[in-house]
């Protein structure tokens, strides 16, 4: 009779941790030995059900806590020595945290340990955890192992966590650009519902219990990878809202506590405002969103990137942007390439751009657009080179060029490559196969056309004539030229129409610009991380400024307006808050205005440098007026001269 009552109380307790669909301790809702404190309301009309008598409990700071399991809440693996909740260990018997100290403990080096114990040798490291201690002095020591853990964590979180985003964005009105908007990093095409008002399992860091224990809060607020997050039961109190990345690993949906045998227990703050949490959660829980089973793993597969090191590309020559040159891919970060030119003997000629750059192609692609470009004289490869596969870049549209075309001197408006926070008045140079067009700024080209660059037809970094006038940004005219080809105009204001006769010239028609202008979500105000196109290797705190159909205005935070920058929507070198963090990219904060002097104000030729890679304070630069190099082969086609678009010439025209 008496094993007949044992299995009926024992297939209750199962019957009861069955239906704790949240992973919370039993018997939690009568943790404290104060059962009397005060309730929050509805929460807790429920009858509180009685603590079973034979349940383990553990005293801790005048708190009692109790365990899942009635036998035995906490555990300590005999292999490793490792404390934690009972039924999160592994087999029946529960004398292991996993299958490797399982196997590990019938090996022979643990027999060997165990037969030296015998014997009245010194304990070995792992013998040491086969002498039983006390409960509490094992559940001290895994405390401690905890603290030591952290402190390691954050220690080496430093680096990459230099900038506080949700100090700097806070609870007020700042926003930051939905990962919606991105959809080339991680998540930016699965992001999905995540808005305000999602549930989450995250750590509960208002606890004094010896282990890791985790609880339900609720999205107050959302920029970028970003979340505000409250435990639930502060209700309207801010006090201890907290700042998280939804990315990392320690953010789980709700049931993954439950699932995994984690304990879901309420910061001590609140502890004393509900008698029956359980009653508490369901409650608040019922109706509410959380986040999709598979996100973590999601995030997980989002993080791989094809581009591998010493991967073979042509890339942009930074120096002379109307070539391009043979770089290896030397690093990969969260999508983004360092790549070092194959000539740099000490690897410190590198070229920072995304894997969607439109600056980077496969290799021969100067060859098939008839792109000039400059013969490596590297003879011997590095072991474990290849060519990057085509399929690794990203395709361009298919254009008609049979019918009416763009022709050579037709004049346009275009971002500036080295000085993107101008447009420009430019001019069609060279035609070139596969709808890609050589454009060179009026009034400041070398005679060589060496600054010339290249942009496929389908850019949205080239606009028609008067798309400035019509959308109110100010243009760029032409300045005083030193080649002839191109006479400087010094009329203004500036007229299209004058200029388009007094030069004997034509405007491209309007019809051959890209006029598609996508649903990006971005709004005037949104912060984001931005790259520096000037340097690029470098990512900032940003904020768009203006908005022009799918062009954005780049301002970075702390500098002065004249560093702005045009960017596409859909660029690659734009990123959201927690991009950073997330992909373990250094992040620029903003520049302290006490350090900053605004530069002498300079023209626009000294503003142009032979080299794309600029400066944050850009330093004036002679463009020379070189010969082609001999080594420099140009690819006859089309046309001759090619050269990939600075990252940072994206702009909209005219719908």
């Amino acid at each position: 009779m008496e094993n007949a009552r044992d299995l009926a109380e024992h297939g209750a307790r199962s019957e009861r941790k069955r239906r704790d669909s949240f992973g919370m301790f039993d018997g939690y809702d009568s943790c404290s030995e104060d059962s009397s404190s005060s309730s929050s309301s509805e929460e807790s009309d429920e009858e509180v059900p009685a603590l079973p008598a034979n349940l383990p409990i553990i005293k801790t700071n005048g708190q009692v806590y109790t365990y899942p399991d009635g036998k035995a809440g906490m555990a300590t693996c005999e292999m490793c020595g490792m404390v934690g909740v009972r039924d999160a260990f592994y087999s029946k018997t529960k004398r292991f945290c996993s299958v490797s100290c399982s196997r590990s403990y019938s090996s022979n080096s643990k027999k060997a340990s165990i037969l030296a114990r015998l014997q009245g040798k010194p304990p070995t490291k792992k013998a040491k955890v086969l002498q039983k201690q006390p409960l509490m002095a094992k559940l001290a020591a895994y405390a401690q192992y905890q603290a030591n853990q952290q402190s390691q964590v954050k220690k080496a979180d430093v680096p990459v966590e230099g900038f506080d985003w949700g100090r700097y964005i806070g609870s007020g009105e700042m926003s930051g650009a939905p990962v919606s908007c991105f959809k080339h990093v991680p998540m930016g095409t699965s992001w999905g519902d995540i808005t305000e008002g999602v549930r989450v399992e995250v750590a509960n860091t208002d606890s004094s219990l010896p282990m890791k224990v985790y609880w339900i809060a609720s999205i107050i607020k959302l920029a970028g990878f970003k979340a505000l997050l409250r435990y639930e039961g502060f209700d309207g109190d801010t006090a201890h809202d907290f700042w998280r990345n939804l990315c990392v690993p320690d953010i789980h949906p709700v049931g993954w506590c439950a699932s995994m045998s984690k304990p879901l227990v309420p910061p001590e703050a609140i502890q004393h405002k509900v008698t029956n949490w359980k009653a508490f959660l369901v409650k608040r829980l019922t109706g509410a969103k959380t986040l999709p089973p598979d996100f973590t793993s999601k995030v997980q597969e989002s993080m791989q990137f094809p581009f591998k090191k010493l991967m073979r590309v042509e890339v942009v020559d930074k120096t002379h942007l109307c070539r391009t040159r043979v770089a290896l891919v030397e690093q990969v970060i969260g999508g983004r390439l360092r790549l070092v030119y194959e000539e740099s003997e000490d690897g410190s000629d590198d070229f920072w751009c995304h894997m969607f750059s439109p600056l980077i192609h496969f290799i021969g692609w100067s060859r098939s657009i008839g792109h000039r470009f400059k013969r490596s004289d590297v003879s011997k490869r590095l072991e474990g080179q290849t060519d990057a596969p085509g399929q690794l870049f990203v395709k361009v549209k298919d254009v008609d060029q049979s019918g009416e075309w763009f022709k050579e001197g037709m004049k346009l408006e275009a971002i500036d490559p080295l000085n993107l926070s101008a447009i420009c008045v430019a001019t069609v140079r060279k035609v070139l196969a596969d709808g890609y067009l050589m454009i060179g700024i009026d009034g400041s080209e070398a005679a060589d056309g060496s600054d010339w660059f290249c942009y496929h037809s389908t850019s949205p970094s080239i606009f028609p004539a008067g798309f400035c006038e019509i959308n109110s940004i100010e243009l760029t005219p032409p300045r005083v030229s030193r080649s002839p080809s191109a006479p400087g105009y010094t009329k203004l204001p500036f007229k299209w129409f004058d200029y388009l006769r007094e030069t004997g010239s034509v405007a491209a028609p309007v019809k051959l610009f890209n006029k598609e202008v996508p649903n990006h979500g971005f709004r005037i105000g949104m912060k984001l991380e931005a790259v520096d196109l000037m340097e690029p290797r470098l990512v900032c705190v940003a904020t768009v400024t203006r908005i022009v159909h799918r062009l954005l205005r780049i301002h970075f935070d702390g500098w002065e307006d004249e560093y702005d920058q045009w960017v596409d929507c859909e660029s690659p070198d734009l990123y959201p808050v927690g991009w950073c963090q997330l992909t373990g990219y250094q992040l620029q904060p903003p520049a302290a205005q006490a350090s900053r002097e605004r530069p002498p104000s300079v023209t626009k030729q000294k503003k142009k440098s032979q080299q794309y890679k600029g400066q944050k304070k850009r330093v004036a630069l002679q463009v020379k007026e070189e010969a082609v190099e001999p080594d420099e082969f140009t690819f006859p086609q089309a046309a001759t001269e090619r050269q990939s678009p600075a990252p940072g010439l994206y702009i909209k025209q005219e719908p």
